[in-house]
């Protein structure tokens, strides 16, 4: 064996240890963020199966001009009312912006609602574009996991 083909050979074992060096921390970190993004998938799974609340309410009163949505949360996940979005028909309305009161068991300063807590959402209606009215229009609310209620806007004086 001359000194070519020893050399050939110590070339070919440092380009795979080369090529060994550098796909390793790739494959690695790759392994890593699917583990990371399937636990992520899971946790977000187990949150929305353990969250529950229904929408028991949503009157509008023609006398001050405003709607009140009352929902009772039913689930063993605590959620943030802030996070909610109601949609109140076809409309966007920001729960956690200025649009939107939102007391938890009569706490305005709080914004967690927690297990067998009742929120309430007010709404000023010259923050809505369109015109409730009562037995047409329903209002959707829905929190951060997608969980999601609907109920039919009723009309009090």
């Amino acid at each position: 064996m001359g000194v070519s083909v020893s050399a050939s050979t110590a070339i070919i074992v440092a380009g795979l240890f080369f090529a060994f060096t550098t796909f390793y921390p790739v494959a690695a970190n790759g392994l890593d963020r699917v583990t990371d993004a399937q636990h992520g998938m899971h946790e977000r799974a187990l949150q929305q199966q353990n969250t529950d609340f229904t929408v028991t309410n949503a009157t509008f009163d023609t006398g001050t001009d405003t709607l009140t949505v009352t929902a009772e949360n039913d689930g063993a996940v605590g959620l943030v009312a802030g996070d909610a979005t109601l949609v109140v028909g076809n409309e966007y309305v920001d729960v956690g912006g200025e649009a939107a009161d939102t007391t938890v068991d009569g706490d305005g300063d709080t914004d967690l609602w927690l297990g067998g807590e009742e929120l309430v959402v007010d709404v000023d209606d010259t923050d809505l574009s369109t015109a409730i009215v009562g037995g047409e229009t329903r209002v959707v609310l829905v929190v951060e996991s997608g969980v999601r209620d609907a109920a039919t806007v009723t009309e009090v004086s």
